[in-house]
């Protein structure tokens, strides 16, 4: 884990007597960014510090936006308080308080729950759509896969699902990326962190996401099994939801398999089996 730039430290001693670089420790988990836990007079911080090229072509990585969520949501407890926003010759960094707990492990209607309640959010302007539906989660496959060598091209391409489903009618607030490291649990509370992609969209996006057999093995070690889904189903408490989930679920292997190999791509061997789960799902 890399230790912050000393003229970081050095900024935000001035800006919020902060203590030198001895305090500063590294928080694991990030995928994108960097983030250190910081000891205050009074409680505890996170320094988060965004990288300042993202080429994901899953997930964006906005602080602008993360900011914009943090002071929205974090009176109801759904996100943590924002401290500062701050603009460095190292890019972005967002200060905000940190939420105590751990990752989420082994209650799905904890986070089923935390999602129906941000779904009931108002939304604010401004933030990138998320429709759904068949066509344009094909398109945005297609995109994905055309940054693979030609031979992942042309194995992922083959398992194209067939069909049609429309778009959402209904849109929501989304997260983005509700993988389980991105939900912290202290007993009966859920905060939700990592803020940097949300959007407006069909609520089965952050639903397939936290579904996901991928990011279920890449960030608590193991899928979900059958009673835990339907749990988690259970909990977030619109009947109409099962129906949509399975129909664009061919559609949500399909994009997760290729993002898999996008990261496998770059390097991180993980992603191989995660891969390989989103296609078994895929074609059962």
């Amino acid at each position: 884990m890399h230790p912050p730039p000393q003229d970081l430290v050095a900024l935000l001693a001035q800006r919020h007597a902060m203590p030198a670089l001895a305090g500063w420790v590294a928080l694991p988990g990030g995928q994108t960014n960097r983030a250190w836990r910081v000891q205050v007079d009074g409680g505890s911080w996170v320094v988060k510090l965004f990288a300042r090229q993202d080429d994901n072509p899953l997930f964006p990585n906005s602080a602008s936006d993360e900011a914009r969520m943090l002071r929205l949501l974090a009176p109801g407890g759904l996100a943590p308080r924002l401290i500062d926003e701050v603009e460095t010759p190292h890019g972005s960094c967002l200060i905000y308080e940190h939420a105590e707990g751990a990752p989420w492990q082994d209650d799905p209607a904890l986070a089923a729950r935390a999602l129906a309640r941000l779904h009931r959010q108002e939304a604010p302007e401004g933030l990138r759509r998320l429709e759904g539906g068949s066509a344009s989660l094909s398109a945005e496959i297609e995109r994905i896969i055309g940054l693979l060598p030609a031979p992942e091209q042309k194995r992922l391409l083959a398992l194209r699902p067939e069909g049609l489903v429309p778009p959402a009618r209904a849109l929501a607030l989304l997260h983005g990326d509700p993988v389980p490291g991105n939900m912290i649990v202290n007993g009966a509370q859920v905060t939700l962190i990592d803020w940097q992609c949300p959007g407006v969209g069909d609520p089965v996006e952050d639903l397939a996401i936290f579904l996901s057999p991928a990011m279920q093995l890449i960030y608590r070690g193991r899928p979900l099994s059958e009673a835990e889904r339907a749990a988690f189903l259970d909990a977030y408490g619109d009947p109409n939801i099962r129906k949509r989930i399975a129909a664009l679920a061919p559609w949500h292997h399909w994009r997760m398999a290729a993002y898999c190999a996008w990261k496998a791509a770059q390097d991180c061997a993980e992603y191989e089996a995660a891969e390989a789960l989103e296609i078994a799902a895929l074609t059962a």
